[in-house]
């Protein structure tokens, strides 16, 4: 087999690349979009035929060339079905096994914390965390929907149970270091070894790190697989036309969202914002907000709204009633699941989106 691990110094991001010589299928594990060019060169050198482009999470540090390498080579995207990156050709979702060739295997393990839908990827004798596991460290939950509780929770009832030789290849490093293993950092972690929880939760509560510079930019870009704005949109129409369909199957994320969230139609919305009842979302991007909307609407679009939600003091009070609506109703409804999986009790989509309410207007 080829592996590769690969370096952003721009972002201190680790990229991976696994590759099957005998089929020459290969997947790449958080690819930077300003490394394109790199990654191109490299499947060449090899022979390798791109398959997959994996993420690990929706990315705030850097914007990832998972949209290009499928405009270019034609890989599937995949992002966890939690992170709200609607555009991915596969939504992926814990133990799932990607396969390269006839043997290899590379397998899901589910590690949320750093972002609700942080996942890791074993592979052999290695697994590749993302930002759940540094070496010596682990990610941020300030931000994102994180949670310090759950990122315990995954490191050592998920990460910290695969054999201790199991070598750690993560998302990133800032000090040289390329790979650790688990009982490295079982033993020698200063963050989780010899921690409770609730000591871990108090050291991760506490670090009052800078935001990263490039939150506002890459969050939204990464939902929509790094792609520029213009070009989303096509991204989305291939999509919803079957014109890039996964080949391994996933879940209907809409169908589910609608057994679990509570929609209203238009006349019912009308009734609740009339009488004050309900504080209206919309999820829209800027462009379909700014080409007309309902009237004392917040904006606040599908792509932010886990990291931004904490900015709105309006969404300060997780039990207020929340009405949410997009063009169709689609992008509502994911985002009310969102926001119910943050604590979220009362709330609402609107049937048939903005499209609907116009035409009763």
């Amino acid at each position: 087999m080829i592996f590769r691990q690969l370096f952003d110094d721009a972002t201190w991001t680790y990229t991976y690349l696994i590759g099957d010589p005998v089929s020459k299928e290969a997947i790449l594990i958080d690819p930077v979009n300003t490394h394109i060019d790199d990654y191109l060169a490299l499947l060449d050198e090899y022979g390798l035929k791109l398959k997959f482009s994996l993420e690990t999470h929706v990315h705030a540090d850097h914007i990832t060339a998972s949209g290009l390498l499928r405009q270019k080579l034609g890989a599937q995207t995949a992002v966890s079905s939690l992170c709200g990156a609607e555009t991915a050709d596969i939504q992926i979702t814990d133990g799932q096994v990607f396969e390269l060739g006839e043997s290899e295997q590379i397998k899901v393990i589910a590690t949320p914390g750093h972002t609700p839908g942080s996942i890791s990827f074993l592979w052999r004798d290695r697994v590749m965390t993302g930002d759940s596991l540094f070496i010596g460290g682990c990610g941020r939950t300030d931000f994102q929907g994180g949670s310090a509780s759950d990122l315990y929770d995954a490191i050592t009832q998920r990460l910290f149970t695969l054999p201790d030789d199991t070598l750690v290849y993560p998302g990133h490093d800032y000090q040289g270091r390329w790979v650790s293993n688990i009982i490295q950092e079982k033993t020698t972690n200063p963050r989780l070894a010899g921690k409770s929880k609730e000591e871990f939760i108090e050291i991760m509560n506490n670090l009052n790190l800078p935001k990263p510079k490039l939150i506002d930019e890459a969050v939204p870009a990464n939902r929509y697989c790094g792609l520029e704005e213009e070009e989303r949109q096509d991204a989305i129409e291939q999509r919803d036309q079957g014109q890039s369909k996964p080949k391994i199957s996933t879940p209907d994320l809409v169908n589910a969202a609608k057994q679990l969230v509570t929609e209203v139609d238009v006349n019912k919305a009308k009734q609740l914002i009339n009488n004050g009842e309900v504080l209206v979302i919309d999820v829209r991007e800027e462009s379909e907000y700014e080409g007309g909307h309902i009237d004392g609407a917040l904006f606040l679009p599908r792509g932010v709204l886990e990291f931004k939600i904490g900015t709105i003091p309006e969404l300060a009070d997780k039990s207020k009633p929340v009405l949410l609506y997009c063009r169709s109703g689609n992008r509502s409804l994911l985002a009310s699941k969102t926001l119910q999986d943050m604590g979220y009790t009362s709330v609402l989509s609107m049937a048939g989106g903005y499209e609907a309410w116009s035409k009763a207007s």
